[in-house]
């Protein structure tokens, strides 16, 4: 939350990564540029725990990988379109 609170009042889920990012610059905020490339990891947790872009990312590699193993080798047992409509309860 951009507040800093979150939704139950406490401290949002990305406080502590925050916390972190903020203690980076603290301690390298005299060497310049040389001190914001040393923070860089802290800052890309924190944007992370703020977008899920990474976890997005993986999760469709996952999914498209799964489609193609599926795709690749179709069950030999599927089940026809009539047992799935009836679900063996009833003979029609």
């Amino acid at each position: 939350m951009a507040s800093g609170f979150g939704l139950n009042g406490g401290p949002s889920r990305c406080y502590n990564f925050w916390q972190e990012l903020l203690g980076c610059y603290v301690v390298n905020s005299g060497e310049g540029e040389a001190g914001k490339k040393k923070c860089a990891p802290a800052l890309e947790d924190y944007y992370e725990c703020l977008h899920h872009r990474k976890e997005v990312l993986r999760t469709m590699k996952v999914q498209a990988a799964y489609r193609k193993a599926e795709a690749a080798h179709p069950r030999e047992v599927a089940a026809q379109a009539e047992q799935i409509r009836s679900l063996g309860l009833l003979k029609s």
